[in-house]
């Protein structure tokens, strides 16, 4: 797991994952991740959960940011409700059909049906911050929706995710049934339905877990574990954080486009082969696993699928446009500049220079600056005009250069 910059955490400087868990880090991967459920108390936390969102941040997101589908979608008794009858069009200026009325929202809420925020790790900043702090916590991609369900509404039926959840208990009450998997460790593409009368049988048995989670509250659901939920007394709002872990499966996928680069691997099978046969396609099955132990697969190249595809499905911090240029056109010796949390570059230094390789380009700084950007690299916060080995001037250019490029964020002013 990663450590994250001081000063970058949510209150007391406290990881993301240890906001959501009472044992230590380690008891946690070696005990409970990937295998079974925990629960952890509020009175075992070091904080609730308000400060990520609250009843006053749900109302300003339905009632003021123009959120549109499918960042909020609405569910009755298990059932899905048409966009139509919680959107409209936005009005003069904002024609978008598709957009969260209020009103209607307020009509089916009040008539019992549960809102669903979804993408908050994308739409609101304490949520856009404590899911990048998770991503570095867990090493896997983070999304987080919100479920804020009237008085005595029960959610979805019983169900497996495909991905591990923490739920935090934002406020009110819900009751947990959470019974053991019926399909261990689902892929993405192995969802619930496809066991749905083994899940509706064992959500009839006697349940591994039977818990009400209070404000301040957490819950670790393993991906396969199912689960149900029902509201008591007043609203309930409840926080989903799913991480999507990446599995031996994902690295056999990975592998196979590596060996789909030998010609004999993409060769055809014979002419006129009857593939209905078994008998008949069985030993190219063997003949193909004896083929793939004579690819030379080289581990860095797989390594490297791997990492592309956990940058296509995270997201750095963001950077902000006009704070950026003003810091650019103002800058100063004094002025503090940090490395953007979650960029995810490589360094490469080569006869040509020294390079930030990031998804999509890469940028190529005089040798002389490799120092200075290892040290930048580090995530530590730097003075605009005292990297190393570089006077202030050049090291100002270079600041500006790398926030230009939005490898660099603008830190403090001196």
């Amino acid at each position: 797991m990663n450590t994250l910059r001081d000063g970058m955490r949510g209150p007391e400087n406290r990881s993301a994952l240890s906001r959501c868990i009472s044992h230590d880090t380690k008891r946690f991967a070696d005990e409970f991740w990937g295998r079974a459920p925990l629960l952890s108390r509020a009175d075992e936390l070091p904080t609730p959960f308000t400060d990520l969102l609250s009843v006053d941040a749900v109302d300003e997101l339905v009632a003021e940011r123009g959120v549109r589908t499918p960042f909020l979608r609405m569910a009755h008794e298990g059932s899905v409700l048409p966009r139509e009858s919680y959107t409209a069009s936005g009005g003069f200026g904002a024609e978008m059909p598709d957009q969260v009325d209020s009103a209607k929202a307020l009509a089916e809420f009040a008539a019992g049906a549960t809102m669903v925020l979804q993408g908050l790790h994308r739409l609101w900043p304490p949520l856009i911050r404590f899911s990048r702090d998770l991503v570095d916590d867990v090493g896997h991609p983070v999304q987080i929706n919100a479920y804020v369900t009237p008085s005595s509404s029960r959610g979805f039926d019983p169900h497996y995710d495909v991905h591990d959840v923490f739920v935090l208990q934002v406020s009110g009450e819900k009751r947990w049934l959470i019974h053991p998997p019926v399909h261990e460790h689902p892929l993405s593409n192995q969802p619930w339905t496809d066991h749905r009368s083994a899940v509706e049988r064992m959500a009839a048995t006697e349940p591994t877990l039977d818990v009400v989670l209070r404000e301040g509250d957490s819950l670790y659901i393993p991906k396969g574990w199912i689960h149900s939920a029902t509201a008591l007394g007043e609203t309930s709002i409840h926080l989903t954080v799913g991480m999507a872990a990446f599995t031996r499966y994902d690295v056999a996928l990975q592998m196979l486009k590596t060996w789909a680069d030998d010609p004999a691997m993409r060769s055809p099978l014979p002419l006129g082969i009857d593939l209905t046969d078994v008998d008949a396609v069985a030993p190219h099955v063997l003949s193909t696993l004896d083929a793939l132990g004579a690819v030379d697969t080289d581990p860095q190249a797989v390594a490297e699928r791997i990492r592309s595809r956990f940058l296509d499905t995270t997201r750095p911090e963001p950077v902000r446009p006009l704070r950026t240029v003003a810091t650019m056109a103002s800058l100063t010796d004094a002025d503090e500049v940090i490395w953007r949390h979650g960029s995810s570059a490589r360094i490469v230094e080569g006869a040509g220079g020294v390079s930030v390789v990031l998804p999509g380009k890469t940028v190529t700084l005089p040798l002389v600056c490799a120092p200075a950007v290892r040290r930048l690299h580090e995530g530590k916060p730097a003075r605009a005009g005292e990297l190393d080995g570089l006077d202030a001037d050049d090291s100002k250019v270079v600041v500006t250069r790398l926030l230009r490029e939005g490898i660099l964020v603008p830190g403090r002013k001196r």
